[in-house]
């Protein structure tokens, strides 16, 4: 896929006030600090399109942004803020839970996980989630340039053995990324056109 136009539509902190187009949507979220600015910037080839910045939970609100006119790339807070009060995380929490179990348009999430790091809680928790309510997600490895591949695949063998554990049947299909040298690129935007053609193929409501 040839990212043609990305164009930032609009920020909020409710679901309900999401753009009316129905177009399908593409949902990234992860911990704070996991790199997805840097991620959808590197995928849009754009440098400035999402807001890049070393103090985590910079993203706190819902945000659409139209690619080549026939999708939407959502970017959405992080969870785990590490600092922000607890009453903050409680309604970040909500509208992020209502976007996902109501945003008809939705048709995948990508969970984002620095890939540095042995499986975390956290992402373990967040994606029994996403299983539990029935909401279709990939896995994106973020990071990929900073360990040596040998660590790259032993992390995921970690978190493989992690989700089997927790009663997954298989690994969710991923992605191993890096936004410095554009790893991954070509694989996350090819899979997105082959589920924008199976949805606008198949759903007349697309």
């Amino acid at each position: 896929m040839k990212i043609n136009t990305a164009e930032f539509i609009v920020s909020n902190s409710d679901a309900s006030k999401c753009p009316k187009d129905f177009l399908p949507e593409y949902a990234f979220i992860g911990r704070s600090n996991v790199g997805k600015s840097s991620l959808i910037n590197m995928l849009t080839n754009h440098k400035n399109l999402a807001k890049t910045s070393g103090k985590p939970g910079k993203t706190q609100l819902i945000n659409h942004f139209k690619i080549n006119n026939n999708w939407f790339l959502v970017d959405l807070p992080g969870y785990g803020y590490a600092k922000v009060s607890k009453k903050t995380k409680s309604v970040f929490q909500e509208f992020i839970t209502d976007y996902f179990e109501n945003r008809q348009q939705l048709v995948c999430a990508f969970v984002l996980i620095d890939i540095r790091h042995e499986a975390q809680k956290i992402d373990i928790e967040f994606m029994s989630y996403m299983g539990e309510s029935e909401i279709p997600f990939c896995i994106i490895f973020t990071k990929a340039d900073k360990i040596s591949k040998g660590k790259v695949e032993a992390h995921i063998a970690a978190y493989r053995k992690q989700m089997y554990a927790n009663n997954w049947a298989e690994m969710p299909h991923y992605f191993v990324t890096s936004s410095t040298e554009a790893t991954g690129r070509e694989e996350v935007l090819s899979y997105i056109d082959e589920v924008n053609q199976e949805v606008f193929k198949n759903n007349s409501e697309f």
